[in-house]
């Protein structure tokens, strides 16, 4: 609050409660001098610096940072805008995760253009509500357009195409979503109610649910086949779509982790036999763990043998498309009848910019829905065929990234950060401590730290060694990733695979995304550098690697 009286008992200014404080904070700025005003400058001028002073290095314990936040009442009376800034910058800020930082290579989130900081203050100014073109007006016709345009980069059709679906009420090539998980949710629940669709004396399963849905069409289960590296937000939409946890069959990938495809058509024949039937194949497009694509020409083959839905989980991978060079990585794509993009990821678009898109313009008339009061029939509301209820402008942020960076330009931030990873991968090979688990395909990719004479026997190991040697080696790798993330120099991610050249033994893994474009590969050499030096002080852990080895006469000692 602007407005301020004295504080008798320690001199202090405080906020006061009235109508002309209240109506300063809607319409008057912080002045320039202010805290704010200085952050919003510091921003603008330089954000990664702004955010290398503020995020502080060394981890501060969660339990410490939830005594700053357990206040449940909310607050009486008014704060200062700059006192509350203030608190933000040291409570909040502080212990945020530096994800623009080129070291922080361990996640799908990466640093953002600078340019995006001013829109996303006009955006928030304009406060657009896309479901509904009351809410909304030139931001619809923008949204729609940015789904033709990613439609187009997927789907490739001509001209008279676009003219003709873009814009019409009754039809949409797509829909923005808060993320992957709900474009995901929203393919299968269009899938879903296409394949239970009104008929006779049935009206639908949007209408009569998914019981009285299989009891007409006479199956026992629906079922969602997918690769056991498929997203854990494939399981949340058949929770939430009535289908079952249970009817989300993962199928077994092959030693690039990509999908077998004589498993699929296992699958599917299984489903058959047991009255069931396939409502969607998913294909995976990136994976989250490895970064890898599935064969997609060939799945979209035998969706069409089982006449079910082909959706692609592109949340990753999709922005390959970009780049001509790579494109090819995503051959069969444009036979899926839905797919997922998140622009947010390889984009570089701030958090909350999912789509889903459809081939066919008519699919979303199997979600349609009206109400009289917002979402009219015949209207161009987005809200007709989208989940959610509310939904920001942030079409705005992928319209204007696109027009800022290009597709050009986007083709050399895609074709350097795989070029990266695949420096990356060299230089891990040519440590004689660290090994690749799984080579990158995209820019991400797995490795682990293995001490060098561990490294050299397991070259010929057997299974009963490899079983008994992974254990130690899982505790190392989750040692140092845990001291290197709390350091807080750099950061890398870990997740457990079942490596084909370890006997599918389960094992811990550094997974790295190089998506940065700031990341260099000097800083590559740094992490790679820290994490030995972090391992070195890991004594007990690897004094028990060699033990174990002793006694499987792997080694004769130490020395």
């Amino acid at each position: 609050m602007s407005q301020t009286a004295p504080n008798h008992h320690d001199n202090k200014q405080i906020a006061e409660v009235n109508q002309e404080a209240l109506y300063r904070i809607f319409t008057i700025p912080e002045a320039p001098d202010s805290t704010l005003g200085k952050i919003e400058k510091h921003l603008s001028e330089n954000l990664m610096g702004f955010l290398g002073e503020h995020i502080v290095a060394r981890e501060k314990p969660l339990q410490e940072i939830e005594r700053d936040f357990e206040q449940a009442n909310i607050p009486e009376d008014p704060q200062f805008v700059s006192e509350h800034t203030e608190f933000l910058l040291n409570k909040l800020v502080a212990h945020s995760v530096h994800t623009a930082s080129p070291k922080f290579i361990g996640h799908m989130t990466s640093a953002l253009p600078y340019f995006l900081l001013p829109l996303a203050k006009l955006m928030v100014g304009l406060n657009q509500n896309l479901v509904k073109i009351e809410t909304s007006k030139a931001f619809t016709p923008l949204e729609r357009n940015v789904i033709g345009m990613l439609h187009h980069l997927v789907y490739q059709q001509d001209a008279g195409f676009y003219n003709r679906w873009m814009h019409s009420a009754q039809h949409s090539l797509g829909a923005f979503c808060s993320g992957g998980t709900v474009a995901n949710m929203t393919a299968l629940w269009v899938a879903r109610n296409r394949l239970l669709k009104p008929d006779g004396d049935f009206a639908g399963i949007a209408a009569e649910g998914l019981a009285a849905g299989l009891a007409h069409y006479g199956y026992k289960k629906l079922v969602v086949l997918v690769s056991e590296r498929g997203h854990y937000s494939l399981a949340k939409a058949a929770d939430v779509l009535g289908i079952g946890r249970r009817n989300l069959v993962s199928v077994a990938t092959d030693e690039n982790n990509r999908i077998k495809v004589d498993a699929l058509r296992q699958a599917c024949e299984k489903v058959q036999q047991e009255g069931g039937r396939v409502l969607a194949i998913i294909g995976v497009a990136g994976t989250t763990e490895t970064g890898h694509i599935d064969p997609l020409a060939e799945m979209a083959d035998i969706a069409r043998d089982y006449d079910t839905h082909f959706h692609v989980d592109a949340a990753w991978g999709g922005a390959t498309l970009l780049s001509n060079q790579h494109r090819g990585l995503l051959n069969g794509i444009e036979q899926a009848d839905s797919v997922t993009i998140d622009a947010h990821k390889q984009m570089y678009v701030p958090m909350g910019a999912g789509m889903v898109l459809f081939k066919n313009p008519s699919l979303v008339k199997a979600i349609e829905h009206h109400a009289e009061y917002i979402i009219r029939q015949g209207s161009k509301d987005l809200g007709s065929h989208s989940m959610e209820g509310s939904r920001a402008g942030m079409a705005m942020m992928v319209f204007s990234a696109m027009h800022v960076i290009g597709r050009r330009g986007y083709e050399l931030l895609i074709n350097n950060s795989i070029e990266k990873a695949r420096y990356f991968a060299d230089l891990i090979r040519a440590q004689d401590d660290f090994e690749v688990i799984t080579e990158p395909e995209l820019c991400l990719l797995t490795y682990r730290f293995v001490p060098k004479k561990v490294k050299q026997a397991l070259a010929g190991a057997n299974q009963e060694q490899v079983e008994r040697l992974t254990p130690h080696l899982n505790a190392l790798t989750r040692y140092v990733q845990k001291r290197q993330r709390e350091s807080g120099r750099s950061f890398v991610s870990r997740t457990k695979l079942t490596p084909a050249q370890y006997y599918h033994e389960p094992s811990v893994v550094f997974r790295v995304v190089l998506a940065n474009p700031l990341t260099t590969e000097a800083m590559l050499q740094e992490i790679i550098q820290e994490q030995r030096e972090i391992a070195e002080k890991a004594t007990s852990l690897r004094g028990a690697l060699h033990t174990e080895m002793r006694e499987l006469g792997m080694i004769v000692s130490d020395h």
